[in-house]
């Protein structure tokens, strides 16, 4: 059964930088497409952004320009990094497999 792990996220000021980590066990990681989600208190679960098995990424508006998602297939893990931090960004990270399977989330909380 694949497991997702995340880790990296903390608490942050207003402008500074996070770097998430999610790796994956088993060997089907490489074959499908990976994400990122975030779900604020009192709100639902939204994409932030999306990388394919071959590479493409994708974005929500919020965050293009502020965050990069990538991958590393050797290493089982898919990354995003976070720079320009808001305090709109704090939320819990889920990392997910094509939505199938959910990792346990991280807290990034951005405050002065």
């Amino acid at each position: 059964q694949v497991q997702l792990v995340e880790s990296g996220g903390g608490l942050v000021q207003p402008g500074g930088s996070l770097r998430l980590s999610c790796a994956a066990s088993g060997s089907i990681f490489r074959n499908y497409a990976m994400g990122w989600y975030r779900q604020a208190p009192g709100k639902q679960r939204d994409l932030v952004a999306m990388i394919s098995s071959g590479g493409t990424t994708n974005y929500a508006d919020s965050v293009k320009g502020r965050f990069t998602i990538s991958r590393d297939n050797a290493k089982n893990t898919v990354y995003l990094q976070m720079n320009s931090l808001k305090p709109e960004d704090t939320a819990v990270y889920y990392c997910t497999i094509q939505t199938m399977v959910w990792g346990q989330g991280t807290q990034v909380t951005v405050s002065s």
